[in-house]
């Protein structure tokens, strides 16, 4: 029965973007009229992220028993998701190096760049970052990764009290339960905020015909972004056959609903729920899940690291600045340590690439060049983004498993 009202849901999404796009291309700016229905769905699923990442990580942690599993499991899953980013940005370099992108480009083209919104950020900063003084206010504002350090450090000593700390323990199972019961009536409406967010988005860009007119000024630019999404994808499907040992088309059958609600969004941390939906009737090992995917959605950013590495050297070609293997390095690291901080909301990679272009000494507003079609490539690097935080919990389950 599960797997009808899962297979029915996955058609109604896919009928929802179809008619999303074809609306949005016809009627244009008409279709401006139905954002508030995508809004009222983001904002629905944003409302759940805080109580399902408490409750997700404290039931999580404190599930492990002993302390010293949730060394190793954080070690491996922080690991994986550093390994996977860095593959990422190095697919990045290579698609930018190939495709040229940036070489006779019109530099008076695009829209104005952002204010830099970031300075130099450094391992202080990062370390920094990871507690808040005001954890209700670090909540208020969705920065994740202090509520997750104080939501484990709570877990951790709540498994220290014995049969005291049982019926917290209780309390947060309930709630996560809670929780994903309301994800599933949340999912009903989706198909509806998908449409909405899809048709008003392409209508705000003027209509099919001005949408696909910045697309054909910036072809090659978009191809390079694209091209080296899908080998990552692939690049991640071949770690979800080989480390944990999944049929990859069942698997995605299971998170079609994630991603293509990532698509829509563009925002890892609003789909969130959603993923951990896909991943339990995927069958991953709920202490997995729990832990790394709220984890995920806040450190691993593989689509976003990849599509700056290829828009820094667009940026770079299209002034004719020549970058050395050195630099490109350095674009290597920049990125990687710009993408772990970066927050899981529509356009934040706009914010961490001025860190990049910064560490490179680029002009900033370079990022002009690249803001006529940036919301439609947001959307496809979030998409790898859920897709690489749902592969992680299932590789980190299956790592995790007793042997013998």
């Amino acid at each position: 029965m599960r797997s009808v009202v899962e297979n029915r849901l996955l058609f109604a999404m896919l009928a929802a973007i179809v008619a999303g796009g074809i609306s949005g291309y016809v009627w244009g700016e008409a279709m401006e009229s139905v954002a508030w229905l995508g809004e009222l769905f983001l904002t629905t699923l944003k409302m759940l992220i805080i109580p399902l990442v408490a409750a997700s990580i404290i039931t999580g942690v404190a599930g492990l028993g002993d302390v010293r599993k949730l060394g190793r499991m954080g070690g491996l899953s922080v690991a994986y998701y550093a390994v996977t980013t860095l593959i990422a940005v190095s697919i990045g370099l290579m698609m930018a190096n190939l495709w040229q992108p940036g070489v006779g480009v019109d530099l008076t083209a695009g829209g104005e760049a952002p204010e830099p919104k970031a300075g130099d950020v450094g391992i202080t900063d990062l370390i920094l970052s990871l507690v808040h003084p005001n954890i209700i206010d670090a909540a208020a504002n969705l920065k994740l990764l202090p509520v997750i350090v104080f939501c484990m450090l709570f877990a951790a000593g709540l498994s220290t009290l014995g049969e005291r700390g049982q019926p917290v323990l209780s309390f947060f199972e309930g709630v996560n339960e809670a929780m994903m019961k309301i994800v599933e009536w949340v999912m009903v409406f989706a198909p509806v905020g998908v449409f909405a967010l899809i048709a008003s988005k392409l209508g705000s860009a003027g209509g099919g015909e001005a949408f696909f007119a910045q697309l054909a000024g910036l072809a090659k630019y978009a191809a390079a972004v694209i091209s080296g999404l899908l080998s990552h994808m692939v690049v991640l499907s071949v770690l979800l056959m080989l480390l944990a040992r999944r049929a990859i088309l069942e698997y995605l059958r299971h998170m079609a609903t994630a991603l293509m609600t990532a698509f829509s969004t563009a925002s890892s941390s609003a789909t969130l729920p959603l993923t951990m939906e896909g991943v339990k009737m995927a069958g991953v090992d709920k202490k997995a899940r729990r832990f790394v995917l709220p984890l995920g959605a806040t450190i691993n950013m593989d689509g976003t690291a990849l599509y700056e590495a290829v828009a820094v050297l667009f940026i770079a070609q299209a002034y004719g600045i020549d970058l050395t293997f050195g630099q490109q390095m350095l674009v290597l690291l920049t990125a990687t340590m710009a993408a772990i901080g970066a927050a899981g909301i529509p356009e934040a990679g706009l914010v961490t690439m001025v860190i990049v272009l910064e560490a490179v000494g680029l002009p900033l507003e370079g990022i002009g060049l690249i803001l006529a079609i940036d919301w439609f490539l947001d959307r496809c690097r979030t998409t790898v983004n859920v897709f690489g935080d749902s592969v992680g919990a299932a590789v980190i389950a299956n790592l995790m498993r007793p042997k013998g």
